[in-house]
């Protein structure tokens, strides 16, 4: 019987060749991360390979799976172990080879398999691996299914069968390629910046992009596993600093920027200005408005307000449902209320019938915007950007809090504002004329001025955005105010980056 997982062993040692180490803390609510070698083996992970190949048993899906792993040095070992536990679950594993996210979840309807399970740390730093898995397309896990499955590795509740087998998909790449690009090109003479940040997508976007018609100035492209230059994370404002650096230099029309594992994309207009992820939700919900009225846009509550007051949209009978933050918590409402599109704050877009399958795809993403660029030929993506309300938005903040006490930290804040609201005091010299808990606490003032504190997902981190209609100075109030709260836990550490 395979041993049972332990929470923590010393490198190289006698033990931690011969048991599992798995730390309880790296199964999230809808994924799964973990800093490799520190707090997961190996060994650990042909555990977590068992105990997925037990829950699709429970789960009563038929034991198929697809996997792929990003560019990471040591992603591929990862996935071969994943493989080793899924096989001796009884899982008949479809491998993939190097891929982006997305094209993982393209396998599932391509290859017609019911699961998948993606090795990769997304944006996190090297040294962090992670697991994106579903068994539903175009879904993936959440809490219920994520709490299930770490109950069963950690506790050893698996078991083995027969029937696991292993195929390799030979150069799965040109069919996702070829899904992407079977259709007309863009009519529009474009030049596009594509930025990799030296991951995954360097394999594959700026050769897709140049396929559909536009002029492609690659930047950090070649696949490094170091990531010399800077973490291929488009919200990060250093990678946006450097996308917007270079479309300035070549006079390119927009800059579009792809994470590790392809599921997300950041973009900058032709004066290099950088355009948070959710105000380019809204231009594209704006676009997409217009070819089919009367839609529905799942948005998470980082997300700016303008999708449920922008006057263009409501003049298009657009609706917005403002959801909890998070790659499967948006996925799974699109696909429940039948939405044309999902749009995160952090650049996970989903589109969803007939713009798309549903899950979340930063080269789509990006075709989306080219092609939006393509249907307003006398505009610029500056003339797009402007022609939205203006607002004062701060990029995602996130303080450090370690991942044992920052849902509490949270729930404590939550509190705070409630009973503020109960009282009648104000937040930042105003009346608090909305809470919104569906995840985390957005706090609004009479004003439309607005601040949100949630828990991290994926970090041992607080997430903070603030916004308002009004001006950046009472966007600065709120989140004086909204830090203020926070810094009533002394568990809170320091901010990756502020305003």
């Amino acid at each position: 019987m395979f041993p049972k997982p332990v929470p923590s062993l010393v490198p190289n040692t006698y033990a931690y060749e011969t048991q599992p180490m798995v730390k309880a803390t790296g199964f999230r609510e809808y994924d799964a991360r973990w800093l490799f070698e520190k707090e997961l083996n190996l060994m650990g992970v042909q555990a977590l390979g068992l105990g997925l190949a037990t829950l699709l048993h429970e789960m009563g899906v038929k034991p198929e799976l697809v996997t792929g792993h990003d560019y990471r040095s040591y992603s591929s070992a990862i996935k071969h172990a994943l493989i080793t536990g899924l096989v001796a679950g009884g899982v008949k594993v479809h491998d993939i080879g190097l891929a982006l996210s997305p094209m993982a979840y393209f396998a599932q309807f391509e290859l017609d398999v019911p699961a998948v399970a993606m090795v990769t740390a997304s944006h996190n730093d090297n040294g962090w691996t992670g697991v994106k898995m579903g068994a539903q397309r175009p879904v993936t896990f959440g809490p219920v299914e994520m709490g299930r499955l770490s109950e069963i590795v950690l506790n050893a509740k698996w078991r083995t069968a027969e029937g696991g087998s292993y195929h390799y998909v030979d150069n799965f790449g040109a069919r996702y390629f070829r899904d992407l690009t079977d259709r007309a090109p863009i009519k529009r003479k474009l030049k596009v910046v594509a930025a990799c940040g030296n991951g995954t997508a360097g394999a594959f976007a700026p050769q897709i992009l140049e396929k559909l018609g536009c002029e492609v100035i690659p930047l950090d492209v070649e696949l490094d596993y170091t990531f010399p230059r800077y973490n291929p994370n488009p919200e990060d404002m250093e990678m946006l600093h450097a996308i917007a650096h270079k479309v300035r230099e070549v006079g390119a029309d927009v800059g579009l920027g792809f994470d590790g594992d392809g599921d997300r994309c950041g973009v900058v207009d032709n004066n290099g200005e950088e355009i948070f992820a959710d105000k380019i939700g809204v231009m594209l919900a704006r676009d997409l408005s217009k070819l089919h009225p009367n839609s529905t846009f799942v948005v998470d509550v980082k997300s700016t307000g303008l999708f449920a007051t922008d006057p263009v949209l409501q003049s298009l009978g657009a609706k917005a449902d403002y959801w909890k933050t998070g790659h499967s918590y948006i996925k799974r409402r699109v696909n429940d209320l039948n939405a044309l599109a999902g749009f995160e704050k952090s650049g996970h877009f989903f589109f969803n019938k007939p713009v798309g399958r549903g899950y979340d795809d930063g080269v789509l993403t990006a075709i989306h915007v080219i092609d939006m660029l393509d249907r307003n030929p006398d505009k610029s993506m500056a003339d797009l950007y402007k022609d939205l309300p203006k607002t004062w938005g701060s990029p995602t903040m996130s303080p450090h809090c370690e991942d044992e006490v920052k849902y509490g930290v949270v729930d404590k804040v939550i509190a705070r504002f409630q009973d503020m609201q109960k009282r009648g005091e104000k937040v930042s010299g105003q009346p608090i004329r909305d809470l919104v808990t569906v995840n985390g606490v957005r706090v609004t003032a009479e004003d439309g001025t607005w601040g949100l504190v949630r828990a991290s997902s994926n970090k041992p981190e607080l997430v903070v955005v603030v916004e308002s209609p009004v001006s950046e100075a009472r966007m600065r109030e709120m989140f004086k105010a909204v830090d203020t709260v926070m810094r009533e836990n002394p568990e809170v550490g320091a901010y990756n980056q502020t305003i």
